[in-house]
């Protein structure tokens, strides 16, 4: 254990300004801000490049050992430790033998609402945007930009270069990353859950209050959200409440996208809108759509597809709602960025969106990170988010065991962790 370790277990009270010197005595002198136990124990060991199984970094150490009783003062120090590792380069998500986050820790200790536990949530939310910024800025050449042949007799120096690199042989180490990069980059490929081009030719299968996928059996949808499909409605239909103009309800329009086991949809029909449009692009739930007569009722349109090809043609037929819902399965943060182009211009002034508010929701600290980024990029396109806690069934919180009752019997993994659920409300500012 290095003195870095030994200092973040923060043994010594009261914890004060000497903490806080010493520690910028380690990290300037090159011990990382990231420098974990494994790695500490490797050198001690003489393994300095041996392979590390978890990651107990020095902010997983203070997670831990956050006395009970800090002062008013303590805390502030505490506080800038945190700040200090962070502002060195320390990870927020790295995980220990236990599989937990510093922030994992924190809750775990009930620390969730404590200044703790919100500095590893505030760096989440700014490592995601950082990433997105720094994603955004590459760019990429274009077939039409690449460089025109260039004369190698004209440039020995990148002749020599050239041949330099093809003596150059991988090693062994390096072919066997190579080999386990394609590896996980094609079981991701595969993976329905992960890829939606592979979800759309996946058979599901209807069965026991779930939609899975018949071969891998992740749940798509199950019974348990019945009540969060409620609340989404009641939800989408508060915008006749809020309608101050008599044309915004004259016509009421709702759109939902991701039909899934049509929960939401048949609480919707039960109101009677004037048009229901179901966006839908599995062939099975498609198939299913027909069997249960959806296409024959008079106020529905199902958009065969995916939503990113059908929607653009209804903003350009200028089709507006009054309430829009929006839960698929394997989609990502980065589709529901591009949905939000589409929201601003699909609802009325007075409309209503709302989601199936899953994101990060297997772990309960990546769930509060999304919570904010979803606000700050709502907030851009002028949209205010209002959350409505909900309590999820404690069966959704439980591995499947004989000794359990759980809702994830028969479901390869669970899809949600959380207690606590976040509904969301959104409306134009």
């Amino acid at each position: 254990m290095s003195e870095l370790h030994d200092l973040c277990r923060l043994t010594k009270r009261p914890i004060d300004q000497e903490y806080i010197k010493n520690l910028q005595y380690y990290l300037s002198n090159g011990i990382p801000a990231t420098y974990t136990l494994e790695e500490a124990e490797n050198f001690e060991l003489g393994k300095e490049d041996g392979e590390l199984t978890s990651t107990t970094t020095p902010l997983h150490l203070i997670s831990y050992n956050i006395p009970n009783d800090l002062t008013e003062g303590e805390t502030q120090i505490v506080l800038q430790i945190i700040d200090e590792l962070f502002s060195w380069g320390a990870g927020w998500n790295l995980t220990d033998k236990n599989g937990d986050t510093p922030g994992d820790v924190l809750f775990k200790k009930s620390l969730r609402g404590s200044d703790f536990y919100s500095r590893f949530v505030d760096a989440g939310v700014r490592a995601e945007i950082l990433l997105r910024k720094i994603n955004d800025d590459i760019e990429f050449l274009s077939d039409a930009e690449e460089p025109e042949d260039t004369n190698d007799e004209e440039v020995p120096q990148l002749q020599a270069e050239e041949e330099e690199q093809e003596e150059a042989q991988p090693t062994e180490e390096e072919i066997k990353k190579q080999q386990e990069f394609e590896r996980i980059k094609n079981e991701l490929i595969n993976d329905p859950a992960n890829t939606q081009s592979t979800y759309l030719k996946t058979k599901l299968e209807y069965k026991d209050g779930a939609l899975i996928t018949k071969d891998n059996l992740d749940g798509v949808m199950m019974d348990w959200e019945n009540e969060l499909m409620k609340a989404g409605c009641d939800t989408i239909f508060k915008s006749l409440e809020y309608a101050e103009d008599e044309d915004d309800i004259k016509e009421v329009n709702i759109l939902n996208i991701g039909f899934g086991m049509g929960i939401i949809d048949t609480m919707i029909q039960s109101r009677n809108p004037t048009h229901h449009y179901i966006s839908e692009a599995h062939p099975d739930v498609l198939a299913k759509l027909r069997q249960d007569g959806w296409f024959e009722k008079p106020n529905v349109t199902v958009l065969e597809g995916r939503w990113q090809d059908t929607l653009p043609e209804l903003l350009s037929k200028g089709v507006f709602f009054n309430g829009i819902y929006y839960d698929t399965y394997s989609e990502h943060y980065s589709d529901m960025l591009e949905l939000y182009d589409l929201i601003v211009g699909l609802l009325k002034p007075s409309g209503v969106f709302s989601f199936f508010n899953g994101l990060g929701a297997d772990r309960q600290v990546i769930y509060d990170v999304y919570k904010k980024i979803v606000e700050i990029d709502l907030n851009n396109y002028g949209m205010d988010v209002k959350y409505t806690e909900l309590e999820t069934p404690k069966s959704t919180g439980e591995e499947f065991d004989d000794t359990k009752e759980s809702e994830w019997q028969g479901i390869k993994r669970a899809y949600w962790r959380c207690k606590t659920y976040y509904h969301p409300e959104i409306r134009f500012i």
